[in-house]
This record gives C-alpha cells, structure tokens and sequence, in this order.
C-alpha cells in the first residue's frame, strides 16, 4: 500500500467512523469499485491502525468527560460519574454479544451483497429523517435507554448501518438530549474499539490472520490522516446533532444506497 493510499483511507476512515455514512458499507463499496483489492483481510494490521487513530481522536475530543468518569470513579461513591460509567457498559454488552459470536457471519453475509447494504445505507437514512424531526428535550441518559441505544449499536455491525447514525437517532428518538446524545454515542463506542483492536492484535501476532505488508510510513501516515480528521469529523458531527441537520446525510446515504442497488441490479 503506498502512502498517498494510506492517507486517502485513513481521511476516508477519520470521515466515516464519526459522520453517519457507514465505514463500513463504504468499505465494501470501494472493494467493489476496485474489484476485490481493497481486501479487509489483508488490510487488517493497517486498518487497526485507523481504527486507533478515531478512537484517539475520540479521546482527545472528550478528555474531560473522561477525566471527570474517572475522578468520580475513584472517589468509590454512587455519583454521576459512577452511573454513566455502568451506562457505558451497559450500552457496550449487545455489541459485545454480537461482536464476538456473529460478526464472521454478519459480515459473510454482507461481504459480497451489495443490495443488502444499499438496503442498510436506505435504512440509516431513514433514521436520520427522524431524528432531525424530533422534538429536542434536555433529557439525560438512563439504564433502560443505554441498553436501547446498545442494541442499535449492536444492529449497526452491519455494514450500510451507520453505527453513529444509528445511536445518535435512536438516542434522539427516545427523548435525549442532543448534545448528550452525542456524546454518549462517540463515548460508549471507545471501550469496544480498543477491545477490538486488541483481539485483531492477537490475531495478527498469533498468526491466525495473515496480512498484507504494509511500510511503517504508509502505518503512520494513515494514521495521522485518520486522526487529524476525526478531530475535525467528531466536534462537527456534534454541532450538527446540536442544530438537527442530519437529513444532509440522510440524502447522501440514501442516494448512496440506490447507486449500490443500481450497481447489483442495472450494471452501473
């Protein structure tokens, strides 16, 4: 992989993690644009890579939210601090489940079907729609709803299914604030990046998953693409979420999902 490619994927990447498009779904499209290079597998140790950088990004983003979580969770009390923390983990059970019992066959099944993932891509829009219309409140984040919101992220393993678009709306729709909201939609979704990130590690190193080589500066320059942008990508989603302008990206990802149906159906 030469570094221009590296850093293309890795804005790519640092775009798609945050705005509600679907890394995923646009992952398999371009493999199919490209006939089948753009390998996943091959690509994975480079691919880990980007997925760090986010969630670096994301860190840096809310470093005092994360700072605050683990001050109240020191302090060995029931407070604030303590209950966002249990939603977290709530939040992060469904995908967990489905991530590590079902993700080879979600992604089997989606890998080379690419009117499932225009159907996806359809549905994320759809969700958009209706966040954007929904009333806004000043409503907090409580046990039932992190449990909500996880099944929507564990729902957005599928690839066409924007894993933010998804949390964000269906957090919206359930009456939540729209900056807490965000939030706790970018938050809830670090812890399992990094457990993620070091399971492909242990594959990779075990040698249970072969991979492609790629230059320690192609590594580092996708690296630095991918966290410069998702800088950018996280603060702007959330401005965005803030002023309900999500039907932007609901027409995008709408238009996007009849190009993948059209590809499968019309050839073009």
């Amino acid at each position: 992989m030469g570094i221009l490619e590296a850093i293309i994927l890795g804005i790519v990447q640092g775009l798609t993690e945050f705005l509600p498009v679907s890394s995923s779904g646009h992952f398999i499209l371009a493999e199919a644009l490209m006939e089948g290079e753009l390998n996943p597998e091959d690509n994975k140790l480079f691919l880990v890579f980007l997925h760090g950088a986010t969630a670096l990004s994301t860190i840096v983003i809310f470093r005092k939210d994360i700072a605050g979580i683990f001050k109240g969770l020191l302090a060995f009390k029931w407070n604030d601090e303590t209950k966002f923390a249990l939603f977290i983990v709530l939040s992060m059970i469904p995908a967990a489940i489905v991530g590590l019992f079902f993700e080879d066959q979600i992604d089997g099944i989606f890998e080379t079907n690419l009117t499932l993932v225009g159907l996806m891509l359809i549905v994320t829009s759809l969700l958009l729609v209706l966040a954007d219309r929904a009333k806004k409140t000043h409503k907090k984040v409580s046990g039932f709803e992190a449990i909500v919101i996880g099944v929507a992220q564990a729902i957005a393993i599928a690839p066409g299914v924007s894993r933010s678009g998804a949390t964000i709306s269906t957090s919206v729709l359930l009456g939540i604030d729209r900056d807490k909201a965000a939030r706790f939609s970018f938050l809830m979704v670090v812890p399992l990046i990094l457990g993620k990130m070091l399971i492909d590690l242990k594959d990779i190193f075990s040698g249970d998953i072969v991979v492609a080589e790629t230059s320690q500066v192609s590594l580092i320059a996708g690296f630095i693409a991918a966290f410069v942008v998702g800088l950018f990508a996280c603060k702007w989603m959330i401005a965005l979420v803030k002023r309900a302008k999500l039907t932007y990206f609901a027409i995008y990802c709408f238009i996007a999902g009849l190009i993948a149906l059209g590809s499968v159906y019309f050839n073009f």
